[in-house]
């Protein structure tokens, strides 16, 4: 049966289908020993020899969902060409595996990692509305004038963001503590939209993805998905 070359390439973990495409673009993959820059090639599993970067792949046929808890000073990817510290370093697994997503070197908290290319979509993508909390501490004095301004959406410079959640948890003379809910994931979004009604980010921890919790999952570790929680990302 024909699929599509960058569906075929999420199924063997590669990556997520958007990030295959780009591969492909990039003129790092063969079919056939014939170089393939093109996204509408089609292949046959089990009949064609796919390479990525000259090396043979193919489906995988163990998925594996992991929660790791991300401590600041990795970077959220597969390797760095600064050679800085990845989270790949703290997840120690046999299965080739990336994240879902990322989070800033210097903002903390959970990231799923995988090898199911599928289902990379269905996390990041706000159509499918995966609530992402973060809590964070800031400079000054947030006011409840800014829980409205939230709930339009801010404007974070080259983009007006979706409506968000902003919650006070805790006010101290030069600083502020507060949980903020978005479902979107542009690049450093929370950081810029605190910066916009003028509160620079301190500090920041995304706490859950959706109804996944990191709960007493300490900095560093990390666990497997449960049944459950795997059904949540996956049956939608």
């Amino acid at each position: 049966m024909e699929e599509r070359l960058q569906k075929y390439m999420a199924s063997c973990g590669v990556a997520s289908r958007r990030k295959c495409e780009d591969i492909i673009l990039e003129g790092r993959v063969e079919v056939n020993g014939i170089k393939i820059k093109e996204l509408g090639t089609k292949i046959i599993s089990g009949e064609d020899i796919i390479k990525v970067d000259g090396n043979i792949i193919e489906p995988e046929e163990n998925k594996i969902y992991i929660l790791l808890n991300k401590p600041k000073g990795y970077v959220c990817t597969a390797k760095d060409e600064k050679d800085r510290k990845t989270i790949l370093d703290l997840v120690k697994v046999k299965e080739r595996i990336y994240p879902i997503g990322r989070l800033d070197m210097d903002t903390s908290g959970i990231i799923i990692l995988t090898n199911d290319g599928e289902i990379c979509n269905k996390i990041i993508h706000p159509k499918f509305e995966k609530i992402k909390t973060y809590k964070a501490k800031v400079k000054g004095t947030i006011k409840k004038d800014h829980i409205e301004l939230f709930k339009k959406g801010i404007d974070i410079g080259d983009y007006i963001t979706a409506p968000a959640t902003l919650e006070i948890l805790k006010i101290s003379k030069d600083t502020s503590e507060i949980i903020i809910k978005i479902h979107e994931g542009k690049n450093r979004q929370v950081r810029r939209m605190c910066k916009s009604i003028g509160h620079a980010v301190i500090d920041l921890d995304r706490i859950s993805i959706g109804n996944i919790t990191k709960n007493d999952l300490k900095l560093g570790e990390w666990r497997y998905l449960t049944k459950k929680e795997i059904d949540y990302i996956t049956k939608i």
